[in-house]
């Protein structure tokens, strides 16, 4: 540790506004002046392209198609001039590769012409393609050590953008990262994949009403939890620097009990990094709007307005990278683990997603009356049969070793996906269900009666917090996903799975229209089947309790509360076809994807196994042990004065107790330890992954409540950790 415990405290307790390195916490002018100001957006793109090549780039963005060479240099160039106006003096292809994190390697414009001579140069080829090394990111199996070729390519669709380091300036271009072969070695191939898939399954059906509609995007609004704490607590916990969680702490004796932290007055110390925060997010054009005081003590949030899928994901990822940097200006650290305290809430991100057309509809709006919006009604039920078929699947999206400390927890969605949407839709859909026949007459009379339903207000139910997928108006949001992830995989799986089933839809509708039936009659017979056979999946009660596990196994839904178990539904059949039909992933791509999740799991609990054990071994036991020492000379001095034995029992029990706490401790860390040779020896890696999963984490459970004894008896002073009620309150 950097930090003894004291010292740490003192650290922040003598802390000046004087001694924090803060930039520019604010633009003079409002945020609308400087929005977007490192981003080439379409503004710059007119500046400093000529009328004929901004059209031609908008019109090849807009249609997905490639850029000419010619096209890419005169691009190229542009950006570089923009970049160069800025103090821009370096270039860098930002992806996203399968670590979860985003990564980017650098170069100058800086060269030497044919001539010898200093130029500043960028050509289209370096704007279209790089190689940084395919080998040494995950991959899955799809590169070696010895096949280190890899290649980012550039994604038009989401803008290039400045990102200031200290002085240094960097064009950065968001791309793709691919293989010598051309398999996806990151998230954003698959998830550009994805939308491409929803979008040619929804254009079909969206012309069921409006033959005018060209386009369909998807949309996310993600809603950022995080924790902060100071710099110098952060640096005298090797858990919190290893692993982003405090692997042992008792829980302080005031903790979120009283709520008064959320929505609470947020600190001055804390409000100075937000604003920093918002700053940078809007020069880089980052929508963020809204910050609170979330629910555990030391927790905020901060959510944008919402984007198109694929630049909302770079923006999070972009985001996530911002808070680390900012968070450190500020002598702090961001902790983005799904659960760095026990005893408090966790963080996750809330994914809102919805579709919108190229006419301005929102497809997931149920309008002034649902029971009328065909529409509607269409694309909310195929999203609830999607959901349904393929509930493993996106449940495995958001599965992690540190998302396994939420889900199931009575803080998060459970580990069992069901859908909440709320009494009014619940009443529409049981009055869908209720029809007689299918006949036309029938169809007309279940419109008639749904005509008779109170108009549906954006916000006329309550919002279930314990749900894992919940509409919210006029959207779905996904609560599983996890703080720390990307916003990519449940994405991308969101995307597939409601591409599949529109298409499934379309085509039954399509069917019964050629047998003579009309276009509502159509949809409504094949809704109506659609509920009965999802409504197993709805759900308005407390997710929480455990009367509904109960409930759910016996309406037949998974309950899957680690990582091991969720990931297996990426290797079946039905996710395979899923995957391999919509052409989102290859079968070499979706086998690379789950090794990866399986390995990340595996080492992610190896290194705080690793972490406690030195924890225990090295501060706990010895700290333990001197005071055990000296309760021990108490007794001796006692005894010696001739004391009865009655006037040290308290000492007696003392010194049991801790003894007891020290032999546990040691004989759990090595069986700990054999566990973790037990489990790498396995054959297979997700054999390895169920073992860490069910030996060697209770295993880590066990160790903490013993450690969490000590520290309740050790004498304050000597404990070496800092305790939990400095962490979340000490500022």
């Amino acid at each position: 540790m950097s930090h003894s415990r004291f010292n740490a405290i003192d650290i922040v307790l003598n802390r000046t506004d004087f001694d924090l390195d803060i930039q520019t916490l604010a633009e003079s002018d409002n945020i609308s002046s400087f929005y977007g100001k490192n981003v080439f957006n379409d503004a710059s793109m007119q500046k400093y392209l000529d009328e004929d090549s901004y059209l031609s780039i908008k019109a090849k963005i807009q249609s997905g198609e490639n850029l000419t060479i010619d096209l890419a240099d005169i691009v190229a160039n542009a950006m570089k001039k923009w970049a160069m106006d800025k103090g821009a003096t370096h270039y860098a292809h930002w992806f996203q590769p399968l670590t979860g994190k985003t990564a980017e390697k650098h170069d100058s414009f800086f060269t030497l012409d044919h001539e010898g001579l200093p130029i500043e140069e960028f050509k289209g080829e370096g704007l279209a393609q790089q190689e940084p090394d395919g080998s040494s990111f995950p991959g899955g199996g799809l590169r070696s050590t010895f096949e280190a070729r890899g290649y980012t390519a550039w994604d038009p669709s989401s803008p290039a953008f400045i990102l200031e380091v200290g002085d240094g300036k960097t064009l950065c271009i968001p791309t793709i990262f691919v293989t010598y072969g051309g398999d996806a070695l990151d998230h954003k191939l698959p998830l550009l994949k994805s939308q491409s898939y929803l979008e040619n399954a929804a254009i079909p059906v969206c012309k069921l009403f409006d033959p005018k509609v060209e386009k369909v995007i998807t949309t996310l609004g993600w809603e950022q939890e995080y924790f902060l704490v100071d710099e110098a607590l952060y640096h005298a916990r090797p858990d919190l620097m290893l692993t982003g969680r405090t692997l042992l702490g008792k829980h302080s004796p005031k903790g979120q009990q009283l709520d008064d932290h959320y929505f609470g007055s947020i600190p001055e110390r804390v409000y100075a990094y937000m604003r920093d925060l918002e700053t940078e997010c809007h020069k880089l054009g980052i929508p963020v709007r809204t910050r609170h005081n979330e629910v555990g003590p030391g927790q905020y949030e901060l959510a944008p307005m919402f984007e198109e899928v694929n630049v909302a994901v770079d923006h999070n990822q972009l985001l996530m990278d911002l808070m680390d940097r900012i968070a450190r200006r500020h002598r702090m650290r961001v902790l983005l683990h799904e659960k760095p305290f026990a005893g408090v809430n966790g963080s996750g991100k809330h994914n809102n997603w919805s579709m919108a057309t190229d006419t301005g509809k929102n497809l997931l709006s149920p309008g002034e009356n649902p029971g009328k919006n065909l529409r509607f009604l269409t694309f909310f039920v195929n999203t609830i049969k999607a959901v349904h078929e393929y509930a493993d699947l996106l449940r495995a999206s958001v599965a992690s070793a540190s998302n396994d400390h939420r889900l199931g927890a009575n803080e998060a969605p459970p580990a069992i996906i069901s859908v909440y949407i709320g009494s009014a839709l619940t009443k529409i859909l049981n009055q869908i269900e209720e029809g007689k026949s299918v006949d036309e007459d029938a169809v007309t009379r279940v419109l008639d009666l749904l005509s008779k339903i109170p108009n549906l207000e954006l916000d006329n139910t309550d919002r279930n917090r314990t749900s894992p997928f919940a509409f919210t108006g006029n959207k779905f949001e996904i609560r599983m996903v996890g703080s720390s992830h990307s916003c990519a995989k449940p994405m991308t799986v969101m995307n597939t799975i409601v591409g599949h089933q529109l298409k499934a839809f379309y085509k039954e509708a399509q069917e019964l229209m050629g047998q003579g039936m009309d276009q509502a009659g159509a949809l409504l017979t094949i809704i109506k089947r659609y509920i009965s056979e999802f409504k197993n999946i709805l759900f308005e009660g407390d997710g929480y309790s455990d009367e509904w596990k109960v409930e759910a196994e016996r309406r037949g839904l998974s309950n899957t509360p680690n990582t091991p178990d969720a990931l297996t539904s990426y290797v079946s059949d039905k996710v395979k076809t899923l995957f391999n039909d919509s052409g989102v992933l290859n079968m070499n791509e979706l086998e690379a994807h789950y090794e990866v999740m399986v390995e990340n799991y595996i080492l992610s609990v190896q290194i705080e196994s690793r972490t406690l054990g030195e924890m225990c071994i090295n501060w706990v036991l010895p700290a333990a042990i001197q005071y055990q020492n000296v309760v021990a000379d108490n007794i001796i001095k006692l005894k010696d004065l001739g004391m009865s034995e009655s006037s040290y029992t308290a000492q007696m029990d003392i010194l049991n107790r801790i003894s007891t706490n020290i032999n546990e401790i040691k004989i759990r860390v090595a069986k700990m330890t054999e566990e973790r040779k037990n489990a790498n020896a396995l054959e297979t890696a997700i054999e390895q992954a169920h073992a860490y999963c069910k030996n060697v984490r209770p295993l880590m459970d066990d160790i903490r409540i013993y450690a969490d004894r000590l520290e309740y008896l050790v004498d304050d002073k000597q404990w070496p950790f800092v305790k939990y009620r400095e962490l979340m309150f000490v500022r």
